[in-house]
């Protein structure tokens, strides 16, 4: 593909499905050394999507949760955990490929 976003943090995984001289555009921060380097020997662009302007504005992250509250945003749950069972949860989104978020429940 000539594009994606990365928006379910696989990194290194997703440039193979990009052309060379692609782009990719990150949701999290900007690429590590590691990622960087194997994007620039296909030529790929990695732009950082991250609103620097949003950060640490906690009446954006109240509005988002009041509309899920509401029903308004529907959230993607991979996936519900207890407290004991918490690392699990972690070797899951470790392994990636999880669709969705994992949700520790108190």
């Amino acid at each position: 593909m000539d594009a994606a976003v990365d928006a379910a943090l696989l990194g290194g995984a997703l440039l193979p499905a990009v052309r060379e001289g692609g782009a990719v555009a990150l949701l999290r921060g900007g690429p590590d050394p590691v990622l960087r380097a194997q994007a620039d020997q296909r030529k790929i662009d990695m732009v950082s999507a991250f609103v620097y302007e949003y950060e640490g504005r906690r009446d954006k992250l109240d509005l988002l949760r009041r509309l899920a509250e509401e029903g308004a945003l529907t959230l993607r749950v991979a996936g519900r955990f207890p407290p004991q069972e918490a690392a699990r949860a972690h070797q899951l989104l470790e392994a990636g490929g999880v669709r969705g978020r994992l949700v520790i429940e108190f």
